[in-house]
């Protein structure tokens, strides 16, 4: 369906996708998986023709994304992160307007319509302003406009962002659903939601992709950490010094169980310390009335955190770092000239490093007078 040759996007000396090659077979929900940052986006941009590639080749259905744009986006339905839609329409109004561009005839146009309506449970809300709907039911319009015309691939953009709880458990019912007839592609960073919704899953760090199969096939075999669950008697103070002492104990956990003490011990990788723990404990008189070890199964985060070496949560590091260079910026004083010239420069332009204002809010300029012309009126 879709095949991503050594594909490349530089900004200038910043590359934010590094050589990355994927395939996409029919039949399956895809989840796209990386911290925010890592390249989701700018890869969904240039699989959908929306953003070209530096360098490499991406093919949809057999056809050339850049050479061969009409016929590959012919079999793509797209929604990205922020919903393209004409708040000042109304749902009906809205989807007329796409199926239109997307080619389809006036005799197929409202039966598709009121099919994808239906599917994304917006027919109640068909005639109201898009402006007036909720964050989920525009979410919803941005699905049915993505579905219309009944593409094979539909690719989603971080669908839940923003959205309530219940929204979130209504959109991805949505996809499960939608995953029946039609192969879907799904963003996000939200590991929950990969793994409610996805049979396999392609991961990305840093621009790169670390992984790319079915999520049984890349946790079967992977093992976690090592832990050794035992009964003793005693005070947790002191047995958790006694512990610490010992080679290839790593962390500790305790629950009292009646009259006894439970006690986990998490073990690193490749140690075996259970004749040490027994033989430290019967040194102290602490009796040990029971002792297994066993084998944690790794989570997608966990198979993550190894692959790419950075947690899902890294995006934060990311936006932190931008933050600060917005913020350095925005306390430089201006250069005094405008793009609409000197008199459009207010005090807002000259940031005050002990305001408590966004660097959005002090790049900004406004009017010190009404344009001329619309005075005149």
């Amino acid at each position: 369906m879709i095949e991503v040759k050594n594909v490349s996007k530089n900004y200038g000396p910043v590359s934010a996708v590094k050589d990355i090659s994927f395939t996409v077979e029919k039949g399956h929900i895809y989840g796209f998986l990386g911290p925010n940052g890592a390249g989701k986006s700018t890869t969904m941009n240039m699989i959908t023709g929306c953003l070209a590639a530096t360098s490499g080749e991406i093919t949809v259905a057999g056809h050339d994304i850049y050479s061969e744009a009409m016929e590959a986006k012919r079999h793509i339905g797209y929604l990205p992160e922020q919903p393209p839609l004409y708040t000042d329409m109304t749902p009906f109004e809205y989807l007329s307007f796409v199926g239109r561009a997307k080619g389809l005839s006036k005799g197929e146009l409202y039966d598709q319509i009121e099919s994808v309506m239906e599917k994304t449970g917006i027919t109640d809300v068909a005639d109201r302003l898009i402006r007036n709907l909720s964050k989920g039911y525009k979410q919803r319009v941005g699905i049915a406009q993505a579905i219309l015309g009944n593409p094979d691939i539909i690719i989603l953009d971080e669908p839940t962002v923003g959205l309530d709880p219940i929204q979130i458990v209504e959109i991805r019912q949505l996809i499960q659903e939608l995953g029946q007839k039609h192969t879907v592609i799904l963003s996000s960073h939200i590991l929950q939601e990969i793994s409610a919704v996805c049979d396999w899953v392609i991961m990305i760090s840093k621009g790169k992709i670390v992984a790319s199969d079915a999520i049984d096939n890349l946790l079967s075999g992977t093992e976690g950490n090592t832990s050794i669950h035992l009964e003793t008697e005693g005070n947790a103070d002191t047995i958790r010094k006694i512990l610490q002492k010992i080679k290839g104990v790593e962390k500790l956990s305790f629950a009292e169980k009646g009259s006894r003490l439970s006690v986990t011990v998490s073990v690193g990788q490749d140690a075996h310390p259970g004749d040490d723990i027994f033989m430290a404990l019967r040194h102290e008189n602490l009796p040990v009335h029971s002792m297994t070890d066993g084998v944690s199964q790794n989570t997608l985060e966990d198979l993550f955190i190894q692959l790419a070496g950075e947690s899902l949560d890294a995006g934060a590091a990311y936006a932190a770092e931008k933050a600060a260079k917005k913020e350095k910026k925005s306390n430089k004083e201006p250069t005094g000239t405008s793009p609409l010239g000197p008199a459009y420069y207010t005090d807002s332009d000259k940031a005050d490093p002990s305001s408590e204002d966004t660097a959005e809010e002090s790049d900004t300029y406004e009017p010190l007078f009404e344009d001329k012309e619309e005075n005149d009126k």
